[in-house]
């Protein structure tokens, strides 16, 4: 176990959490747009940014990969970390000025409107370069059907050639994760749909066999058989059924 300091608190925790962890065990709002308890850590949206200081020297890191060491002082809410996350959300706005989701979290760090000149070609832009999809669809899901691209203001998610990724398998676990909507996903009778805005694709979905409803992509379901080396009609009658 290691001792440490969060908000002038003295708190235990197990060796090899990180600060953010520790910090929502015990009840400390940090605010976080990239993390997923279910992914490695990432650190790419820096709003979980907390000030520590460490052998008399202080500086900010980012909770979510900082891991917790005996005697570490944490504070998550001085002036420097304040500035640092109503700068990220002022930049958010510029790129993603009509994302409710982001204007929520802006406003709770205290950001009514951003000084800077928007960087959205399509003002419907909702993604905000969190990776969360990305890390889903490598980590979870294995495929790697999606990734981030190109370079600066251009940076994007997007499928190889931007055309429908054939790797993908419908399984919507870049949807689930999406934090602001950016990727949506729709069932309209046998077919679920998958698109942001770049890229679309559509699957057809498995009807069970003894109910009649349509509830998992054929792909997918083809997909988990290969992988788990099940029958082929092992996914011929939906889970509801099979109890």
């Amino acid at each position: 176990m290691v001792t440490l300091s969060i908000d002038g608190r003295q708190v235990r925790a197990q060796a090899g959490s990180t600060i953010l962890e520790v910090a929502r065990e015990k009840g400390i709002d940090i605010p976080t747009l990239c993390y997923h308890e279910g992914l490695e850590p990432y650190g790419a949206c820096r709003l979980c940014m907390v000030e520590i200081t460490k052998n008399g020297y202080s500086k900010l890191v980012a909770s979510c990969l900082y891991p917790i060491e005996e005697g570490l002082v944490v504070k998550t809410d001085t002036e420097r970390v304040i500035n640092v996350r109503r700068t990220v959300m002022e930049l958010l706005l510029a790129r993603c000025p009509n994302s409710d989701v982001v204007w929520d979290l802006a406003r709770k760090v205290g950001v009514e409107s951003t000084p800077f000149k928007s960087l959205a070609e399509d003002e419907s832009n909702k993604c905000i370069l969190c990776g969360l999809c990305v890390r889903a669809c490598e980590e979870v899901v294995g495929v790697s059907a999606i990734s981030l691209v190109n370079r600066g203001v251009e940076r994007e998610v997007a499928p190889p050639f931007y055309e429908s990724p054939e790797a993908c398998i419908g399984c919507g676990s870049c949807a689930y994760v999406c934090p602001t909507g950016a990727i949506e996903m729709e069932e309209v009778g046998d077919t679920r749909t998958i698109r942001s805005r770049d890229w679309k694709s559509e699957f057809k979905l498995k009807k069970c066999k003894v109910c009649g409803s349509y509830w998992a992509p054929e792909r997918q379901l083809d997909y988990f058989a290969k992988k788990a080396n099940l029958p082929g009609d092992f996914f011929d009658v939906c889970p509801t059924c099979r109890e």
